[in-house]
């Protein structure tokens, strides 16, 4: 799994390690996809676990290196998640990597509705529709994988008991992903380098209009409304930029700020 320093999460070293994967068979016990992994002692029942909540994080270079290479074989992260809609094979992971950190630095939590995806960019979030019963789930993709050819997703612990498929190891899913306005890519940006300032987010796009407009006058570089979906309601920003430094970031803060304007939020 790729991190922005190019190194390895331990979920794809442990594939480099050990290429055998454990398919889903019949019988009682959990079944997952990685050997000497398995479910947690207390169990999980599919009421008890809750969807994502979609919100629009930005898309950092942490997780997103592209093109990145496992076992041989090389893997691109697509540009975009939208339209995305897949079907194939999913997979779980579950104790043998609980407490350890996913491509893009958090922890994965084997109780928290999350994925690993070879190429959606990452965060990415998705409705997975397990196609043997019909359940389905949102997840947070925020890690790397499955590294294996018949595999599409790789889902939490969590997300496997919402879908039902613990103790068979794999099932048939379709994977949908979730279009949400206001996701900025800054897999381009280099860390630090702030070249935006954010002005304010409105929901009514009016005053967000007004305020973009009345900006504009004043100065010679691009100011623009956005929308945002945030805590399950569309908000309005107003940015300007990108400009050129650091330099020209402050210069116009601070003569913002002497019109009486907001001194605004730096961003990538």
């Amino acid at each position: 799994m790729p991190r922005s320093s190019g190194a390895l999460s331990l979920k794809a070293l442990f594939f480099l390690i050990s290429s055998s994967l454990l398919l889903g068979c019949s019988g009682s016990d959990p079944k997952v996809a990685w050997e000497g992994d398995g479910a947690p002692v207390s169990n999980l029942e599919p009421g008890d676990v809750a969807d994502a909540v979609p919100r629009p994080d930005p898309i950092l270079r942490a997780g997103n290196t592209s093109p990145y290479s496992i076992d041989g074989v090389e893997y691109r992260v697509l540009p975009s998640a939208e339209g995305y809609r897949e079907k194939g094979i999913a997979s779980w992971y579950g104790t043998k990597f609980h407490g350890n950190k996913t491509a893009n630095g958090e922890v994965y939590d084997l109780y928290l509705p999350t994925a690993a995806h070879r190429s959606l960019p990452i965060p990415s979030y998705a409705t997975v529709t397990n196609l043997w019963n019909g359940r389905q789930v949102v997840v947070r993709i925020n890690d790397r994988g499955p590294f294996h050819p018949d595999r599409l997703i790789d889902l939490s612990y969590a997300a496997a008991v919402k879908l039902g498929f613990v103790d068979k190891g794999t099932t048939e899913v379709l994977v949908e992903t979730i279009a949400l306005a206001g996701v900025d890519d800054r897999r381009d940006s280099d860390t630090g380098a702030y070249r935006y300032l954010q002005l304010g987010a409105f929901a009514n796009p009016a005053t967000a209009q007004g305020l973009r407009d009345s900006v504009a006058e004043m100065v010679s570089v691009p100011v623009n409304v956005t929308p945002v979906d945030a805590g399950g309601q569309r908000l309005h920003r107003v940015r300007v930029g990108p400009v050129a430094d650091g330099e020209e970031l402050r210069y116009l803060r601070d003569m913002l700020m002497t019109r009486g304007y907001s001194p605004g939020l730096a961003l990538p």
